[in-house]
């Protein structure tokens, strides 16, 4: 396994992405997406864990139109430019920016792609599977996204969604909606963990749930095995 700093072109310039590929033959591709705090160190070890598992991954820097290299702790003084920055974050043209990193994947010899995020990184995973042509999708405690159920009809690959029981950013209500919206789809597969907090990911922060994550790890990498090859 060995990780690096790649740059993506896209038609209009080009972004910073960190790569992370197994040891031996490249396997699926995959695309990761970070909180609001962007490719940061978490983000990265995340990709080199999975990159151990066969995984070629690409983890792109989301707010290059805004602030190149900005890649943001988990501090009071991170909070702030990370929720300023991503007040400023046109979505739309990055989900279509995105599009440059299945391409680079592809390129670099994946047969099949997946995408998968977390927080803001979870909204952009669904947003993806409705935009681009995707294989399979992980969606970890996405904010907002039952403000995009309109585009449900157009997602295009399996759909894995992990939400938190406690989550003040993705309240019940919002997974309700969700639900109400895919539940009974046969390419759709929700899970909520009782006990866990928003970021229930984030391996050594207060928000880490270590049942929660274990168990949510195991079924995404079951999601992808299954979908991906």
């Amino acid at each position: 396994m060995s990780g690096r700093d790649i740059e993506v072109e896209t038609a209009d310039g080009a972004f910073a992405a960190y790569l992370s590929a197994p040891a031996a033959a490249r396997g699926p591709g995959l695309l990761l997406l970070p909180e609001i705090y962007n490719v940061n160190r978490h983000i990265r070890a995340v990709a080199d864990g999975y990159a151990a598992e066969g995984y070629t991954v690409i983890a792109p820097d989301v707010f290059w139109r805004l602030v190149p290299g900005r890649f943001l702790r988990y501090t009071p003084v991170g909070m702030a430019e990370a929720r300023a920055l991503n007040q400023r974050l046109d979505v739309d043209r990055l989900v279509a920016d995105l599009g440059a990193c299945f391409a680079r994947l592809r390129a670099d010899g994946a047969a099949r792609v997946g995408v998968m995020g977390f927080c803001l990184g979870g909204k952009l995973a669904y947003l993806c599977a409705a935009r681009h042509a995707v294989d399979a999708a992980v969606s970890y405690y996405g904010v907002r996204i039952e403000t995009y159920l309109d585009e449900a009809d157009a997602l295009s690959c399996p759909l894995l969604m992990h939400f938190a029981a406690n989550d003040a950013r993705v309240p019940q209500s919002a997974v309700a909606q969700i639900r109400a919206r895919l539940d009974g789809r046969a390419d759709v597969d929700i899970h909520v963990y009782p006990g866990a907090e928003h970021g229930f990911n984030r391996t050594g922060y207060p928000s880490f749930h270590p049942a929660a994550a274990a168990l949510a790890r195991e079924r995404t990498l079951a999601w992808f095995a299954r979908h991906l090859g």
